[in-house]
């Protein structure tokens, strides 16, 4: 590492930013020359073209670790000749926040992103080593692939080593002040980490497909790469909204903002992705699905950084606009192209049939003749019901009201003539195309099938179908603006009423399934194992429902929470009496959760404790009541030190009680109270439980900024609980738009979160915004919980060849890093960064009633400089102006449902937190339930062609007499040594 850096000083000048560019030239060419060889190797067998990949591999990982660090060594040195370096750092930046901002820019943070893939690479071929022989030489080139994708975006569109036009500058203009914030420095990082290790699984899938080793091979190779990048995503996302939570002042942790929609919808195709698989290594099921699942991950990461980096959409987190879109549009393309390509060649031994090179070549024909026709039906439709050519002078004509009418019955035609063509399409394709190829070919497959709706396979089944129904419906959501704009002409926003309204039945189905799918056992549960399973968690939730009836509104968590509606008429006021109960179903649901998962380890205690004598676990040197003593107080030693089946199987279960942990974390949203107060010194204000003093401003200054502070007691019942100071930042940089500092009171039972709005020179008076939010640290501690459950299912295990010694190192190791992790996560300061230009016009709102809030909430501020804020939290004079004209209206008798609907006609469908409930805008929430009743339906469908088979192949008991030996199968047996391995 010294010798580079003496290297890199050593050269010249003038000639630093042609040697970077020169650098990212050297990955390409070394990238391209891997990818050859590897397919050579690939062609071949060749064990020495493949070793001679390998090298590449290797010699490609280097050149991308010492391009890092000359864009590293340009910021710490200050060369601002580089533009980037010139545009997100300045001389006054610390050592911390100059590496930073080596991806806290676009050209920066794809760079940042291919160092990220190269240390993946590195790991993975070390590890691969002489195993997997088939499967690497493709599993190098699916890699060597993307890093050419990001080489070529990276030398031809966003180079970061690119000179300004003028010159180099005396100083920089800064990191945006949003970023010089702890979770800044690891927030990108890990979320990075989590997308690009989608990578590595996906290389497997591609490399299985194309060998056509398509059993549980690649999943089981890529388990742990799968596991750790499900891991970082869940932490990039926690980070995420800390970050959010702590700097943009709003007093909230998840917006629903396009590019925080990005970064988790990968998160959900994993998780399925997760459980799935677990079905395919048991059974030899949904291999189709699985690879399909796998697919759709990458890329949907790939698809996330072109929705952050293309300019597209709005957002505080994204990029500036720029032509890189369309490099990422062309890379999707090619990769959902290739990946269904490989499938529909793949397509026997996925479905367990013969395969014969007619066979494939229908499946491919088949397929992509089913594309064709569905652009052709998409065409047709198009022509049918084509766009209005003037959509202004058309709404002259018929008046805003005509002009949706005529829009929805334009969009009816289109739905149903598309409906009708591409059913047509797809039934040619199947019964002229693929029936006739196939004539004569046997398509009957021996496949196992799922025997009961009472498994443990149907209910991941159904968890998989709720959680990829939620990621289409952010997918819709976060799109739909894009898409209403480009179909209808329309600007429309979507923001959280939206998305809070629809996936909370969704989220809180999906969270049932988690518990429920534990409860039942695999292929077929008995109805008395039912019954004793689900007697204690059953009894628990209602428990739980009974005692917060009773007692959550004493202690200021009522059960029942009303907001206002979301829309109009009966649907409005179902979703409104539904979110009004999500309380005390999350709650009651969280505990039926944690009896299952506590129900669980008490099994294990029970098999455990009859087989101390043979156990090799962490009990069996403990003995009666010291053993449960033991069990509580051991339980991390406890779950490392199961078999390796128990701990993926234990572990899981640790990650749900995380999961749980957070979802009481967010059930505390609905309880959360906003308030907005003028104080002098020593006034007081009285919130819930809490007395907030005022005691006076305070102003302090270092080299960068200009700091005053508004020194506040927080008291109880008398009884100081500590000092808060939120403040106002000044930068040198910029002094135009001073930022807002958030200060914080953790507790187990809520967060008092004030900002200040701004403190008078004279009078001292100060502006405070006060929220106080219920249970919020319930949901970093559950991530934290998330993270050890996610290190025990990746726990090393112990191999043949491995000393103890080193096994014990790296567990350590192992053990060391989560608890490190978790203890910085658990212990970081309290005070934060906030709200900078991106979100100054952003603050919170005194609304007097009900009405206020439902108005206020539904309606955007459109003065045209602030980011349309909601006119609940935008803060501009603007929009303080729009709020009194609103208020007088509601005061002299307007109903809500008339002025918004008036605030619309003025300033058009754009102004509005969601869209409206009229025409063809009905299609944001149309199309996802059309999606999910038609995957119900499919599985229906399935679920009876597969019974019927199942029946179909069962023997007549008057025919076929079996004994117990006969009966059992290579499934028994495997049951029988993993329940072996786990008491033992």
């Amino acid at each position: 590492m010294f010798n580079t850096s003496l290297a890199i000083a050593n050269i010249a000048p003038s000639d630093f930013p042609s040697f970077g560019l020169l650098l990212l030239l050297a990955v390409m060419v070394s990238a391209s020359y891997t990818f050859a060889v590897s397919l050579s190797a690939g062609a071949t067998g060749r064990i020495k073209t493949l070793q001679a990949a390998r090298f590449g591999a290797y010699g490609t990982v280097a050149l991308i670790g010492v391009t890092v660090l000359c864009l590293a060594y340009a910021f710490v040195s200050h060369d601002f000749r580089l533009r980037y370096v010139a545009h997100y750092s300045d001389r006054s930046m610390s050592i911390w926040y100059l590496l930073t901002a080596l991806w806290g820019g676009q050209d920066g943070s794809l760079l940042w992103w291919l160092f990220l893939l190269s240390l993946y690479i590195g790991v993975c071929v070390w590890q691969l080593g002489h195993k997997y022989l088939e499967l690497q030489p493709y599993i190098l080139a699916t890699l060597m692939g993307i890093v050419l994708f990001f080489c070529v975006l990276m030398a031809f569109a966003a180079n970061p080593f690119a000179t300004g036009v003028s010159g180099a500058r005396p100083d920089g203009e800064g990191l945006n002040p949003l970023l010089q914030n702890f979770y800044m420095i690891i927030h990108p990082p890990s979320l990075y980490t989590g997308f690009v290790g989608c990578s590595i699984p996906f290389a497997f899938c591609i490399a299985a497909l194309v060998t056509g080793r398509l059993d549980a091979e690649w999943i089981q190779a890529s388990r742990k790469f799968t596991l750790f990048a499900l891991m970082f995503l869940a932490i990039g996302n926690t980070l995420g909204m800390l970050w959010a939570y702590e700097e943009l002042g709003w007093g909230g942790y998840w917006a629903w903002d396009p590019v925080e929609n990005a970064a988790i919808m990968p998160l959900f195709t994993l998780a399925a992705f997760a459980h799935s698989v677990m079905i395919q290594e048991r059974r030899g099921m949904l291999k189709v699905w699985n690879v399909f699942l796998m697919c759709l991950t990458f890329f949907m990461t790939i698809f996330g950084t072109f929705l952050t980096r293309s300019g597209v959409i709005a957002s505080v987190h994204s990029f500036a606009q720029s032509s890189i879109g369309d490099y990422f549009l062309y890379f999707l393309a090619i990769v959902v192209a290739f990946c269904f390509t490989l499938v529909l060649y793949r397509w026997p031994e996925l479905r367990d049939l013969q395969p014969t090179s007619r066979l494939r070549r229908a499946s491919i024909t088949t397929g992509w003749v089913t594309v064709v026709g569905l652009g052709l039906a998409w065409w047709i439709s198009t022509l049918v019901a084509p766009k209005a050519a003037d959509p202004t002078a058309m709404k002259d004509a018929l008046g805003a009201e005509g002009l949706a009418a005529a829009e929805l019955k334009r969009t009816l035609i289109l739905v149903v003539a598309f409906s009708c063509l591409a059913g047509a399409a797809v039934y040619a394709a199947v019964e002229l195309v693929f029936r006739r190829m196939t004539t004569g070919l046997s398509l009957k497959n021996a496949r196992p099938r799922f025997e009961s709706v009472l498994s443990r396979e149907f209910t991941f089944l159904l968890n998989n179908f709720g959680l990829l129904i939620i990621m289409f419906f952010v997918l819709f959501g976060t799109t739909f603006p894009m898409l209403s704009e480009a179909v209808w002409k329309e600007k429309v926003t979507v923001g959280p009423l939206h998305f809070n309204a629809w996936l909370q039945p969704l989220g809180l189905t999906v969270f049932f399934l988690m518990g429920v799918g534990t409860l039942f056992g695999w292929k077929k549960t008995s109805p008395e194992a039912l019954k004793k399973a689900f007697f204690a968690p059953s009894v628990a939730g209602l428990l739980a429902v009974a005692v917060h009836f009773l007692f959550g509104k004493k202690l200021g968590f009522p059960a029942v929470a009303w907001s206002p509606p979301l829309y109009g008429g009966i649907m409005g006021s179902a979703f409104q009496a539904f979110n009004a109960i999500t309380p005390v179903l999350g709650f009651s649901l969280a505990i039926f959760n944690i009896v299952v998962i506590v129900q669980e380890f008490v099994y294990l205690y029970r098999s455990q404790a009859k087989a101390t004598e043979t156990s090799r676990t962490f009990l069996r040197h403990f003995s009666g009541a010291s053993r449960i003593f033991a069990a509580i107080v051991g339980f991390p030693a406890w779950v490392i030190s199961l078999a390796p089946a128990g701990r993926r199987r234990y572990g899981g279960y640790v990650v749900h009680l995380g999961i749980v942990l957070m979802f009481l974390g967010f059930t505390g949203k609905s309880w959360t109270v906003d308030k907005e107060t003028s104080l002098a010194p020593g006034q007081t204000y009285q919130i819930e439980h809490l007395t907030v003093q005022y005691v006076g401003p305070r102003m302090e200054v270092d080299t960068s900024k200009r700091m005053v502070f508004a020194d506040i007691r927080v008291l109880e019942n008398g009884k100081e609980l500590g000092k808060l100071s939120p403040a106002k930042f000044i930068y040198k940089k910029m002094p135009e738009s001073p930022t807002s500092e958030v200060s914080m009171l953790h507790s187990i039972r809520d967060d008092l979160y004030l900002v200040v709005g701004s403190i008078n020179p004279e009078t001292k008076v100060a502006s405070l915004q006060i929220h106080l939010n219920p249970l919020v640290g319930w949901i970093w501690f559950g991530a934290i919980v998330l993270i050890f459950g996610s290190f025990v299912c990746m726990w090393p295990e112990l191999e043949p060849e491995e000393s103890r010694v080193w096994h014990a190192a790296r567990g350590a190791g192992a053990v060391a890093a989560s608890i490190t992790l978790g203890f910085v996560l658990a212990l970081l300061p309290v005070q934060a960064f906030a709200q900078t230009t991106a979100t100054q016009h952003a603050g919170s709102v005194q609304m007097d009633n009900f009405a206020e809030k439902q108005v206020f909430s539904q309606l955007r501020c459109m003065c045209g400089t602030c980011p349309r804020e909601l006119l609940s939290s935008c803060a501009c004079s603007t929009a303080d102006a729009t709020r009194e004209r609103l208020r007088m209206r509601l005061q002299h008798g307007d109903t809500p449902d008339q002025i918004i609907s008036d605030y619309t006609a003025e300033y058009g469908t754009a102004s509005l937190a969601i869209p409206p409930n009229t025409g063809a805008m009905r299609s944001i929430y149309i199309v996802p339930i059309v999606a999910l009743i038609g995957t119900g339906v499919g599985l229906t469908i399935a679920l009876k062609k597969w019974r019927a088979n199942a029946d179909a192949a069962k023997p007549k008991a008057s025919t076929v007499a079996l004994d117990e030996s006969a009966r059992r199968d290579d499934y028994d047996d495997r049951i029988d040594a993993e329940l072996k391995d786990l008491d033992g």
